[in-house]
């Protein structure tokens, strides 16, 4: 993928990755029904053809959007896991780290919801918008539920209450928090205030670590 860098400020010099960071710009306010490739050429100064040079339309670029949104989800679940203290006790670090993520990949949701729906979108090309030579993009990389299967499997070899991880374990606490996050954004939990939301996301969490006592 392309370097991104952040700011309002695009540079010619890389027409492909001042396209990237516009678009970037229109899904952070919008959404992914913001980003739509000749307005990203409206805003770095460029004309459509010149933006077609890069991507084959709408549909491409916002899949490069999707990738770069994964990726920052993944980022805010880091932070948020380096943020949290240590214990002497391995199993309970580990515990940590796994609520830590979870709590980073609902915070990052409630923060950023026009790049948190961008990361879980469907890029469709418009029929203008055909995949050239029958190429297939690829699915981005879902850092965000390797990073919870990953603490899953980290508390099992602590010595914590998991025997052993369960294929589905990952894809369990992955849904949990996904779906949360969705009743923030968009279902009747939109209208919790902060404190009772604060309190239904740690409730939620605890929920993720005592159901890794019963996997």
């Amino acid at each position: 993928m392309a370097a991104i860098s952040g700011g309002k400020t695009y540079h010619h010099g890389d027409l492909r990755n001042a396209l990237i960071c516009a678009a970037v710009d229109l899904a952070t306010v919008g959404g992914p029904e913001r980003v739509v490739l000749r307005e990203a050429a409206r805003r770095v100064g460029v004309s459509p053809t010149a933006a077609y040079r890069h991507f084959d339309g709408r549909g491409e670029l916002l899949r490069t959007v999707k990738v770069h949104a994964q990726h920052l989800l993944a980022e805010a679940m880091e932070r948020a896991a380096g943020r949290e203290p240590g214990a002497d006790d391995p199993a309970l670090a580990a515990e940590r780290r796994l609520v830590a993520l979870c709590r980073g990949y609902v915070g990052f949701a409630v923060d950023q919801p026009g790049l948190y729906r961008s990361a879980f979108c469907v890029p469709r090309p418009t029929e203008a918008e055909e995949p050239v030579s029958g190429r297939q993009p690829a699915e981005p990389e879902l850092r965000a539920f390797t990073l919870l299967r990953e603490a899953l499997e980290a508390l099992a070899r602590a010595g914590g209450p998991l025997p052993g991880v369960r294929p589905a374990a990952g894809a369990a606490a992955w849904s949990a928090v996904h779906g949360l996050s969705l009743l923030l954004l968009d279902g009747p939990l939109r209208r919790l205030p902060v404190q009772r939301r604060n309190d239904v996301v740690e409730s939620t969490l605890a929920m993720v670590v005592s159901g890794t006592r019963v996997l």
